[in-house]
Parts: C-alpha cells; structure tokens; sequence
C-alpha cells in the first residue's frame, strides 16, 4: 500500500489557522458590517453561513467511512476495546479534569472567571469527539491497518451519535452550566447524523454504479477542495465574530493551548501503551492512539455555536484545538514510528 502524505494545506494548518484568525479579527474591526450581517443570520441558535460551512467540511470526510466494515466488527476486538475505552470513559472526563485543574486552578488568577468557564466548555466539546477524517492520514503515516483503522473511526462514529450528547451534557452541568438540552441534541442531529446519512446513501449508490476504486480515487478527492474552502471561510467568518475577546485577550490563546496539548499527548500514550499491554500489533496500535488523541474539531466547533450562541469563548476554545492539531499530531506520528521496533508487526488474529 502506497502510504499517504500530507497535502500542502494538512502540514500548514496550523499557519493557515493563524492567517485566517488575523483575517478574520481585521474583518472585525474594520469592516464590522459584517460581522453584525452574520449574527442576524441565525435560526434556532444556528448561525446559517457558518452552519453551511461546516456542513462543507463534514459530509466530504463522512463520505470517507465504509459502515459495510463494521460487519467485521467481532473477527479482531481486542484494538477496538481499546479505542472505545480510551475515547469514551477516558478522554472526556481527563479532559474535563485538565481543563478544569488549568483555567479555574492555574491559570485562575490570569483569566476571568466568565471567560474560564467557556474555554472549560469549548475543551468539554473537543475532548467528546474522537477523530474522523484526519485519522486516515495519521494512520497512513505510521503504516496502519487501513481496514481496521477504517473499522475504528466507524465504530467512533456510530458511538458519537449515542453518547456525545450525554457525555458532553453531563460534564458542562458538572462544570456548572445550565444545558439547552433540545439544542445540544439539535446541533448532534444537523452536522453529525443528518451528514452521516446523506455521506452513507452517496456512497452506497455512487458504489454501485462505478464501483469503489472510481470512488476512491475519483469522486472523493473533488470533495477536498470544498473542504479545504470551507474550513478556512469558517475560520475567518468565527473570527470575525469574537475580534474583540482576541484584541482583549491575545495571550489566552497560548493559554488554552497548554491543556490542549498536555491532553492529547496524556490520551495518545494511554491509548498506545495500553496497545503494547495487550501484545497488540503496531499497525492497529499507532491508529489506536491517532484516534483518540486527535479530535472531530468541525463537530465541537459546530456545538459550540449551536450551543453557546453568546459565549465566544467557547468558540476561541474549539479553534485553538485546531490550531495546535497538525504540529502536535505529527510529533505523535514520530514518535510512534520510533517506537515501531516495540512492537510486533503485521495483524495478528486476537487483534
């Protein structure tokens, strides 16, 4: 299998975030008709332009999963045990618990109490959403299994529709928020089951009339461009948006970062070495720890407007995960193709 690499946009993420969050706080303060146009365009707390946008960036990497493997699902367990522990009962509630002990401990005397509260929140909303698309590319990097990575993000996508909004719900009212439960269910319905299904019924017609290699290798890849446009708009337009508490707050930024960052190599290593606890291969074991210690960053970012239609904060929270994303994921991939030797190669049939 030829492995993948990142494209030229996926290894300048990081800086076409940046550029995208100059942009956007420019629009902000200069041309502020637009921003005040964007927030009159909103239905049911969804804010329509940024709802569109992010729908560009869902439905290309829903079309990406193959449900048909799911039917795989109890040939090789044990890696997707893992990858459901780690990403369920483990990565939410640790980061809760980092955030939490970060802005309201460390950082405590440096941010404002409001403003604590909804970087908590945005953190809340990454740490209950596994990765899905960028999973792929992880995986290719470090030599994954490709069928069974496929099987993981499947089986985290299907899990995401029963048990983010419960998860994410209990935490903020732990946190201390009063939840819009009828909105939160809302926001998980428009960008994660209604893509899901249209991504599903694309891909099983589009399969069967030019089979899936005519898939794969030509009607995804017209998808990249959309999604690549629509991840950049959407950045510049929530920008736009909360071009004050950046101006304000500019340091916040390296600050909501730091538990971001601690989080996600805290989750890869507890996902990689419980792979080597449980003998298992290193093709399923550095997907294993991709998974869980990347996030569906389009999906908090979606909840975070439904949701928390007021509190920029929150937004800034979910954009700073994206931010450090790529930098941090291809440490990971170093030091997981480092390690290789440490583990044995190949499937193995208890995987």
């Amino acid at each position: 299998m030829k492995t993948k690499r990142l494209s030229f946009f996926e290894t300048y993420l990081t800086l076409f975030v940046l550029l995208c969050m100059l942009l956007g706080v420019i629009i902000g303060i200069y041309i502020p008709i637009i921003p005040d146009f964007l927030n009159r365009l909103t239905i049911a707390n969804v804010n329509l332009p940024i709802g569109f946008l992010i729908w560009l960036m869902i439905y290309p990497m829903m079309l990406k999963i193959d449900f048909t493997s799911i039917k795989n699902v109890g040939k090789k367990p044990k890696g997707l045990y893992l990858t459901w522990f780690i990403n369920w009962v483990v990565k939410p509630f640790t980061m809760f618990a980092i955030a939490w002990l970060f802005f309201r401990v460390i950082f405590g005397a440096i941010i404002p109490t409001q403003l604590q509260d909804q970087y908590l929140a945005g953190a809340v909303l990454l740490g209950a959403a596994p990765c899905t698309a960028m999973v792929f590319v992880w995986s290719s990097l470090t030599k994954g299994n490709p069928a069974y990575t496929l099987l993981q993000v499947a089986t985290n996508d299907l899990i995401i529709l029963v048990l983010y909004v419960p998860i994410v719900g209990v935490l903020l009212k732990i946190g201390g928020f009063n939840i819009p439960w009828d909105t939160l269910f809302l926001s998980v319905v428009l960008f994660v089951v209604i893509p899901l299904l249209m991504a599903s019924l694309t891909r099983k017609i589009y399969i069967k009339q030019k089979g899936l290699n005519h898939f794969n290798q030509h009607f995804i890849p017209k998808f990249s461009g959309l999604t690549i446009s629509g991840l950049l708009l959407t950045l510049i337009l929530i920008f736009s948006l909360q071009s004050d508490l950046i101006i304000q707050n500019p340091f916040h930024i390296v600050l909501i970062a730091i538990p971001l960052i601690l989080q996600t190599f805290l989750i890869f290593f507890l996902a990689y070495g419980g792979a080597k606890w449980l003998k298992l291969p290193h093709d399923v074991a550095a997907p294993a720890g991709m998974i869980g210690a990347s996030n569906f960053f389009e999906l908090a970012v979606a909840v975070a407007f439904a949701v928390f239609p007021d509190q920029p904060g929150v937004w800034l929270a979910t954009i700073v995960g994206v931010l450090v994303e790529v930098p941090v994921m291809i440490i990971l991939v170093k030091i997981a193709n480092k390690t290789k030797n440490h583990f044995s190669e190949g499937e193995i049939d208890h995987a």
